[in-house]
């Protein structure tokens, strides 16, 4: 398991109105917590959301592909890992793993591609240079990481 000191993190604990009829997490709300563990993202980037209104920047999601690894229920204590694998001057490649109670495999993984925009438009804008330098900080911390085990995975079903 990567360092917990390298990685940004998100707590928070599985609600009863997040669990469905077989007493599990539902599938809406392990994005949900994946989209919380994300502003734990823009925050060190220096997108606040002061910085945001100041800016009249934010980040859209493009594309998100989760992995439901195990079922979690209501109380669980939750740990989302948050990585930056890579950008360029307008989007972020990220990868974040959720975990459960001490767990030491995830029971969920999602990777993710943002787009930095002008909320004027909206548009797509390259980040400021403030903004771009701690991604490039981040991308540098979590490269010295073990490969995320469920990025750049496809869905289909094997041709027969």
């Amino acid at each position: 398991m990567p360092s917990e000191a390298a990685l940004l993190t998100y707590r928070d604990v599985v609600r009863l109105e997040w669990v469905d009829y077989n007493g599990h997490l539902r599938d809406a709300f392990y994005l949900l917590l994946f989209s919380l563990a994300g502003d734990v993202l823009l925050d060190a980037i220096g997108l606040d959301d002061a910085q945001r209104r100041a800016r009249h920047r934010s980040v859209y999601t493009l594309e998100a592909h989760v992995n439901y690894l195990h079922e979690i229920k209501e109380g669980a204590r939750v740990l989302v890992n948050v990585r930056v694998l890579d950008n360029d001057a307008k989007r972020l490649h990220i990868y974040l793993d959720m975990l459960v109670d001490g767990r030491a495999e995830p029971v969920a993984a999602c990777e993710q591609m943002l787009l930095h925009v002008d909320t004027d438009g909206p548009r797509a804008a390259p980040f400021d240079p403030d903004v771009l330098e701690r991604v490039g900080e981040l991308v540098r911390a979590h490269a010295v990481l073990p490969p995320p085990r469920y990025a750049g995975r496809v869905i289909g079903l094997r041709s027969r």
